[in-house]
């Protein structure tokens, strides 16, 4: 529960930007209708927005619209927490279902970082907490899923890095196993964790969350190897994990068209 009650005018000129955003240019009129809110109410925070440099009023148009300053409203809301936003919730309703739990990781030279994670929401966690763990790009799931998915001038890149790593299975990968586990990667969906690299009680199944033909990160299931021994076993979780990669990815591709060209453009 919140400590103090909302200030309703915060809320109020908040949404009054998000309708403007939305219409392109709108008046007082059809703000009044949009919002259900009185027009001396919409004319003030107009006029406090217009202070703040974030709405002009258009004259010719008989209108109002946002000017340029509201990039700064989405200037930190790049690829990172977009992604976390957007996999959130079907990651935790893909552990409340299977009950492993759940990972998303972002790109870090040459490893993946674990962002997100539902441990906490799993009853049968291999781990206690794994938030800020590196994984490599060369023997964990979640690194390969990276890996092996993104672009091939990408991969070229994390190739170099990876041999001048100090992370042992990264510099152990060859090109040909590299080739190889992409090939199958491809064809399967998803990649898998090396079973030679510790901890060998468990294992972890990865997929690439994509924006067009770009990695943005990577989500996957870890499990207990002695739980999960079957071809049926692991399509018990390879299915559900893929539907939840479906919607995340079309969660970030309808927030990346809210955030409008530029963001695209940098994806």
């Amino acid at each position: 529960m919140p400590s103090f009650a909302p200030v309703r005018s915060v809320v109020k000129a908040l949404d009054l930007l998000a309708e403007i955003n939305r219409s392109g240019i709108a008046t007082v009129g059809e703000l009044h209708r949009r919002l259900n809110l009185p027009k001396p109410t919409i004319v003030r925070l107009l006029e406090t927005l217009i202070e703040a440099g974030y709405v002009a009023r258009d004259d010719r148009m008989r209108g109002y619209q946002v000017t340029s300053a509201v990039g700064r409203l989405s200037a930190g809301f790049h690829g990172a927490p977009l992604v976390i936003e957007a996999a959130r919730p079907w990651a935790t309703a893909l552990t409340r279902q299977i009950k492993w739990p759940c990972s998303v990781c972002l790109l870090d030279c040459d490893a993946v970082v674990v962002r997100f994670s539902t441990i906490l929401d799993s009853p049968v966690s291999p781990f206690h907490a794994t938030l800020g763990h590196r994984l490599p790009l060369g023997g964990r799931a979640l690194g390969r899923a990276y890996l092996l998915f993104c672009p091939d001038e990408e991969r070229a890149i994390l190739r170099a890095a990876m041999a001048a790593s100090s992370i042992a299975e990264n510099r152990a990968m060859t090109d040909a196993e590299c080739e190889a586990l992409m090939i199958q990667a491809r064809r399967r969906g998803f990649a898998e964790r090396d079973p030679d690299v510790e901890p060998r009680n468990s294992a972890t199944i990865a997929v690439p969350l994509m924006l067009g033909e770009r990695v943005l990160a990577t989500f996957g299931v870890t499990f207990f190897r002695s739980v999960i021994t079957t071809p049926d076993d692991k399509a018990r979780i390879i299915r559900p994990l893929m539907k939840a990669k479906a919607r995340i990815e079309d969660q970030i591709r309808e927030m990346s068209r809210s955030l409008g060209p530029a963001f695209q453009d940098e994806k």
